[in-house]
């Protein structure tokens, strides 16, 4: 492969990555309902991105697939929502604990 495919290559992959993130962040500020709706279209449309997704954001996989499972009848996407943000919740608090436990370090001590 010659120097400009690798670097239209590189180019391409960097741009899916940014796109890929910048789709995760503007989840972040739909209300439940849009974030309901997009996981359906996604589930609908486009699989490996809502996978993506839910990897990005760190979504246990066997908690999906439990909580699938015991609600057969209910929206995919509303779980799947109701997991994620689950999910970042959880993030939250740690970053708060570890940013507490930061501030407790003597200034000298810290790196």
């Amino acid at each position: 492969m010659g120097n400009t495919e690798e670097h239209e290559s590189s180019d391409q992959n960097k741009s899916a990555n940014m796109n890929n993130n910048i789709d995760l962040i503007s989840l972040e500020k739909l209300s439940f309902d849009e974030l309901v709706a997009t996981i359906n279209e996604l589930i609908a449309k486009d699989f490996s991105k809502l996978v993506y997704l839910l990897y990005a954001v760190d979504v246990s996989e066997k908690k999906l697939k439990q909580l699938l499972a015991e609600h057969p009848n209910e929206d995919a996407g509303k779980l799947i929502a109701l997991l994620m943000l689950e999910r970042q919740e959880q993030k939250r608090k740690s970053r708060e604990q570890f940013k507490q436990r930061e501030e407790d370090i003597p200034e000298e001590d810290r790196w």
